[in-house]
C-alpha cells in the first residue's frame, strides 16, 4: 500500500474514532445517566472502541514513514483522549 493510500486510511479512522468519541461523550453518555437509557451506549462504545484501537495502529503504523519523532508520536497518541483531538491531528500531522 503506498504512503498516500496510508495516510489516506489513517484520516478516515481518525475523523470517525473523533465522531465516535464525541457521540459517546455528548449523546449516548447523557441518554445513559440522565434519560436510563444504556443501549446507545454499548453500541456506540463498542464501534468507538474498535476505532481506537484502529487509530492507535495506524499512528504506530505510520511512525517510521512520515519520520515522526516520538514526542510527535505522543501527541498524536494522547490526542486520541482528548475530545476533538483527532481533529486537531487530521489537521496539523496528514
Amino acid at each position: 500500500m503506498s504512503l498516500e493510500k496510508q495516510k489516506k486510511v489513517f484520516k478516515y479512522v481518525s475523523i470517525l474514532e473523533g465522531l465516535s468519541f464525541l457521540l459517546l461523550l455528548f449523546i449516548a453518555m447523557p441518554l445513559k445517566y440522565i434519560w436510563d437509557m444504556p443501549a446507545m451506549v454499548q453500541q456506540v462504545g463498542m464501534a468507538h472502541g474498535v476505532l481506537f484501537i484502529a487509530y492507535v495502529i495506524g499512528a504506530v503504523w505510520l511512525f517510521k514513514p512520515l519520520n515522526w519523532n516520538f514526542k510527535e508520536l505522543f501527541v498524536i497518541l494522547g490526542c486520541s483522549l482528548v475530545p476533538f483531538g483527532p481533529f486537531y491531528v487530521e489537521k496539523k500531522y496528514l
